[in-house]
């Protein structure tokens, strides 16, 4: 029989004691970590998270809109020429109505990009609006392009629509990212409440971090590529050369925001078509990087957009994206033969119950 060995008192050696010390240093070493990566997350996207007041239709109701003013994020301090990037408009008069989730597995979110020509061009118009649809049931994304010349009436909530027709990209313009999103959720029936916001620099900038996209540029495209790409330089001042052969090559972060924007060769739904290849281009690059390709570029884009979303937000929102990159699908609306044109000014004009009908069996299904 062995024999237990005791102490010089006659106890017990204390191993469980020894154990649990263990323990709570091994669990106090993994909390330090996990609370220097929160951290760190704070760090990162502090200069790029801008908060903008959600509230219910019975608190919009009760608010004093006489005040107006404007509150913008962003750095004005720096022209373009310096790196500076456009301020967010938000006008307080129209926060963000709260809309209800429709379905808990399925999150749209507002990705858009502004007319501007520099950093205290806020209160401009919407270059782009694209509606990321990331769908957690079946692990799919829709990219939907919303067609600025759309013919839309202008407001917070259905009460408040105005009753003389403008471009959807006005709604920015008159009343921020508040009213802009306000309006498309009640034109069109939708539940966003999430956005993210991208100048031209700061588009070109993040596509730059990620050492370009690649992309297929047809002969057609070049002078109209290279025209644009001549404005910006002016805008800002980039050193980004001329594109001079048509075929598949990766463009720089200035030349892919340039072919993104020709609008003169073809149509607006072709253009919509190129920022949609641009915005897929660039997820998929991401989505090939390491993981520490992956940090650092988290690190350098702190600050280049503008969002609502919060540390969590973004990283839940940038996985799911990752995770539906292979069942993704893409779309524009209005639709081919779903709407007549209005020349004088140009706009597109459609049956409104027939396009929310459309758009919400899109998302949600039938």
């Amino acid at each position: 029989m062995s024999k237990i060995s005791h102490d010089a008192e006659g106890n017990k050696p204390r191993k469980k004691s020894k154990a649990a010390s263990y323990f709570v240093r091994f669990l106090a070493a993994v909390l330090g970590l996990a609370i220097g990566f929160c951290l760190y997350w704070v760090y990162i996207f502090g200069g790029t998270f801008v908060s903008v007041p959600v509230v219910n239709k019975e608190d919009y109701s009760t608010m004093d809109l006489s005040e107006g003013g404007s509150t913008t994020g962003g750095d004005i301090t720096s022209s373009w020429f310096d790196g500076g990037h456009t301020r967010l408009y938000y006008d307080p008069s129209h926060p963000i109505i709260e809309v209800k989730q429709k379905d808990p597995n399925i999150e749209n979110i507002l990705v858009f990009g502004i007319d501007a020509r520099g950093t205290d061009d806020y209160a401009c118009r919407t270059d782009c609006m694209m509606i990321l649809s990331i769908n957690k049931k079946d692990n799919s994304l829709k990219i939907i392009s919303l067609m600025r010349d759309t013919a839309v009436y202008i407001g917070d909530t259905e009460d408040t629509l105005g009753t003389r027709l403008n471009k959807l990209n006005s709604a920015y313009h008159y009343g921020g990212v508040g009213e802009m999103i306000n309006t498309i959720n009640v034109i069109f029936d939708l539940d966003i409440q999430r956005f993210v916001m991208f100048d031209f620099g700061s588009a070109a900038e993040i596509i730059d971090l990620c050492g370009g996209v690649e992309i297929d540029v047809r002969p057609e495209e070049l002078s109209y590529l290279n025209e644009d790409l001549d404005e910006s330089r002016a805008l800002d001042g980039n050193t980004s050369p001329h594109i001079t052969s048509g075929g598949v090559q990766v463009l720089d972060g200035h030349q892919a925001v340039a072919w993104s924007r020709i609008r003169h060769l073809d149509s607006d739904f072709a253009r919509a078509s190129r920022q949609r290849t641009v915005a897929t281009a660039l997820m998929t690059k991401v989505n090939g990087m390491s993981y520490g390709q992956k940090l650092q570029l988290l690190n350098d884009s702190a600050g280049v957009f503008e969002t609502n979303m919060n540390t969590a937000d973004i990283m839940r929102v940038a996985l799911n994206c990752f995770a539906c990159l292979e069942n993704r699908e893409e779309y524009r609306f209005p639709e081919d033969g779903t709407y007549t044109v209005q020349n004088d000014p140009w706009m597109m004009l459609i049956d409104f119950d027939e396009q929310k009908q459309r758009i919400n069996d899109y998302i949600w299904g039938e």
